[in-house]
């Protein structure tokens, strides 16, 4: 898959809280400052073309919806983010955060629990 711009991003996070719309729709929902219609129309087939969008023609509109759920696409950046910056290691990520103090000992704890949670028994 192919990664995403920060300005493709900013478009997906509208058009997945949206569900599915026109680029009008999308304008109106992007954060202050608002890209131009006509830029945000380039990006939004930028990601149609890249197969995050499709599109259904009604009248002289297009209707763009997602392809891939916001949740798959965080597990694919993520799993690429920890493999290109951290070795595939989710310990050293962690660890990361541990060193510049960005998680306390008690959201570690959080996060211990959770993961003996999910261990089968």
């Amino acid at each position: 898959m192919e990664k995403l711009t920060q300005q493709e991003e900013e478009a997906m996070q509208v058009i997945w809280e949206t569900g599915s719309g026109f680029i009008k729709d999308f304008l109106e929902k992007m954060p202050e400052p608002k890209p131009p219609y006509t830029t945000l129309a380039s990006t939004v087939k930028n990601l149609e073309k890249k197969g995050f969008l499709e599109s259904e023609k009604l009248g002289n509109s297009y209707r763009y919806q997602p392809l891939l759920k916001a949740e798959d696409y965080k597990k694919r950046f993520m799993k690429g983010f920890v493999g290109d910056y951290f070795k595939s290691s989710y310990k050293e990520l962690v660890a990361f955060f541990a060193k510049e103090q960005q998680i306390s000992a008690e959201e570690l704890k959080e996060i211990i629990q959770m993961i003996e949670n999910k261990k089968p028994e």
